[in-house]
């Protein structure tokens, strides 16, 4: 799968981020949505009606999200660019699929993403292998993408990723700290010398890893929610996501890997 077929495309898609999934009124939204029910804000077009004032209007949590490109195979490869306002027999298995193709994509992009480091050719034959069999889950038809039972394939395909992550520290010269899972709610690290460290799945909310050196870390699940990255190096870190950053603060200093991009909520 192309990385471009991992970044979502709105203009592809039947808004099924504003559709499908819940949200409950709290700092990140306005206000409560049930799954299954269009956002208000929804136009008629699938589009955003104050996509440009999100986070004005209290819709944080919309511009924190991303569906790594699972909106539109969903909408154009599973449905065949069949959406549920002109099919609506179509919506609720739809709107049960996009959640699962989302987890698909993530891991997708995980994988391509250790594919791209050489640190990690000891175990490129497995993410092949794995890269693959999610390629295959992504093409299934919607009945059996429904029933999937996406956290046995996450276990499955884990097992590779943190080997990766691994290989990625291990290259990273002297002794690396290994906070996984670790609960850092409030740290304070600034400045902090995390070269090399496992982050896996640690709580960072709230954080100050202002000025931190992050670079080759393992942030696969890190929750960097308000964690402060001002000045933070973050380059050749392994599995950071759009997500992470988009749920951060930071600045122009900040220092990222070239896939991704600087939010545009960032203090310039």
């Amino acid at each position: 799968m192309s990385p471009a077929a991992l970044q979502a495309d709105c203009t592809q898609c039947f808004g099924l981020c504003c559709v499908a999934l819940p949200f409950a009124a709290s700092n990140d939204f306005a206000a409560d949505k049930e799954a299954g029910t269009p956002c208000a804000n929804l136009r008629a077009d699938f589009r955003c009606g104050i996509h440009d004032r999100l986070r004005d209007k209290g819709f944080r949590g919309c511009t924190v999200f991303d569906c790594f490109g699972a909106g539109q195979q969903v909408s154009q490869v599973t449905f065949g660019g069949r959406d549920w306002r002109q099919h609506p027999d179509t919506a609720r298995q739809m709107f049960a699929v996009f959640p699962v193709m989302r987890q698909l994509h993530e891991l997708l992009a995980y994988v391509t993403q250790a594919l791209d480091r050489p640190e990690c050719r000891p175990v490129h034959v497995a993410l092949r292998t794995a890269l693959a069999e999610l390629e295959r889950l992504t093409l299934s038809p919607a009945d059996i993408l429904a029933e999937l039972d996406t956290e046995a394939v996450r276990q499955e395909v884990n097992a590779s990723l943190l080997r990766a992550g691994d290989l990625v520290r291990a290259a990273v010269p002297g002794k690396k700290k290994n906070h996984r899972g670790a609960d850092l709610f409030g740290a304070r690290l600034r400045g902090a010398n995390l070269r090399g460290a496992s982050l896996r799945g640690a709580c960072l909310v709230a954080a100050d890893l202002s000025g931190a050196d992050l670079r080759s870390a393992d942030l696969i699940g890190a929750d960097f929610r308000d964690a402060d990255l001002s000045g933070a190096d973050l380059t050749g870190s392994v599995f950071l996501t759009q997500i992470q950053l988009n749920a951060a603060r930071g600045d122009a200093r900040t220092h990222l890997p070239e896939q991704l991009v600087r939010p545009a909520h960032w203090q310039e």
